[in-house]
């Protein structure tokens, strides 16, 4: 049985954070959003375990991210 793609955590709130290269829409980093549709299904998956994190430090460091 085929995989079900791992569907992009894109929000199309694009606005990427200087200080650690991360979008404050979905938490990825410019490489990993341009790289999303050649990635394999456990490096998304590892990428989307990690967005929570990094939402939640960027949050700390005071910056307004959007999925509150």
């Amino acid at each position: 049985m085929p995989e079900t793609p791992i569907k992009t955590p894109c929000i199309k709130i694009c606005v990427v954070d200087p200080a650690s290269s991360l979008c404050i829409g979905c938490g990825r980093s410019l490489q990993e959003i341009g790289g999303w549709i050649s990635m394999s299904p456990a490096r998304r998956s590892a990428i989307i375990a990690a967005l929570p994190g990094r939402l939640r430090a960027l949050r700390a460091r005071g910056i307004d991210v959007v999925p509150d």
